[in-house]
């Protein structure tokens, strides 16, 4: 369910172009260009168009693909998974659940493992830069 209702207008007045582009009209960013596709700062990776939690920085894992990349979310309940059959193909979609931003893609060719040794999913979280913000140092492992 979601708990922010707001019109295009809204979205626009408070997002940048390439915000808007991909978190409301489903875009996405080039590869290597984001701002934490590279970054490995301690934290928590929150829904930028919102501030929902999303990602601890310890699932975050270098998949080589230039987006940052995930293992697991915070709490499964912190985002809807949806299919996209759009580009001709069908993969599952990634939606923060309290403001219904488009985030990214999950696919099952992430590890079975965190960085630090921990059980994973086996997924591979892929999302978009512009899509996060990050809290550095927010919590203790």
């Amino acid at each position: 369910m979601m708990n922010v209702n707001k019109t295009d207008e809204d979205w626009k007045r408070e997002l940048t172009a390439e915000e808007y582009g991909v978190i409301r009209k489903k875009g996405t960013e080039r590869p290597f260009t984001g701002k934490y596709w590279n970054t490995h700062d301690k934290g928590i990776y929150k829904c930028r168009a919102c501030g929902q939690e999303l990602f601890l920085s310890d699932t975050k894992f270098d998949s080589g693909t230039g987006w940052p990349s995930f293992t697991n979310p915070i709490n499964l309940e912190s985002v809807e998974l949806r299919e996209d059959r759009e580009l001709g193909m069908v993969r599952t979609e990634v939606v923060c659940k309290n403001c219904g931003a488009h985030l990214g893609h999950v696919f099952n060719d992430g590890p079975k493992k965190t960085p630090d040794g921990k059980s994973a999913s086996g997924k591979r979280y892929c999302i978009n830069s512009v899509c996060l913000t990050l809290e550095k140092d927010t919590y203790d492992k």
